[in-house]
């Protein structure tokens, strides 16, 4: 029975000690504000103007790109109509075709030059900023005219000095900084929404 006491009482303590690494990362995301609002003029920016935003990402960065773009198109909170966006980590047949022939470095990079326009804004989740994909995919987006923003951490690594918006959360946790990437990312849906509803 202790050894049973023993076990239960090492996961309360590390529920507890992980939410406790969470509330201290988001005291902190106020911080954050000020990018958060540019990342919002961009997304309507773009969205106005027949753009686009496009989101890419790794592992559960992916994940997070694809969940973001489904907000977009089918929907948030709001009774409104689809917004353009679109994940470049979906297609498996682009995704496998690409890394066998070419590089794996290069496959989101590939994609943007077939897909992206100057009026859409890319949006490259790297909880490292070192992601070559991503940083590559970033790099030909500039040279299209694109906008481009940066959902990173850490230091900011490689991608703060490529995107036009680094939004770096300064934590060393890749998942607190995911859960950071999500709370903005989910927060510009709602923000997008309250928009449309008050027709701006």
């Amino acid at each position: 029975m202790s050894q049973d006491i023993k076990k239960d009482n090492m996961f309360e303590n590390s529920f507890l000690a992980s939410l406790e690494r969470h509330r201290a990362l988001f005291a902190t995301v106020d911080k954050y504000q000020s990018e958060a609002m540019q990342l919002l003029t961009a997304c309507q920016k773009a969205l106005k103007s027949g753009g686009k935003v496009i989101w890419c990402g790794n592992g559960g960065s992916a994940a997070d790109a694809q969940h973001l773009a489904a907000e977009f198109v089918v929907r948030y909170k709001l009774e409104r109509g689809p917004l353009a966006s679109i994940a470049l980590t979906t297609d498996t047949s682009i995704l496998t075709a690409h890394s066998n022939d070419y590089h794996f470095d290069t496959v989101f990079e590939r994609q943007i030059q077939a897909l992206c326009k100057p009026e859409d804004v890319v949006i490259g989740l790297t909880t490292s900023g070192t992601s070559p994909n991503i940083n590559l995919a970033l790099k030909a987006a500039n040279e299209i005219g694109a906008y481009t923003v940066a959902l990173t951490g850490r230091e900011g690594g490689l991608v703060k000095d490529i995107a036009n918006l680094p939004i770096i959360i300064a934590n060393d946790e890749t998942a607190r900084i995911q859960e950071a990437h999500m709370f903005i990312g989910h927060w510009l849906c709602e923000a997008i929404d309250l928009a449309i509803e008050k027709g701006e």
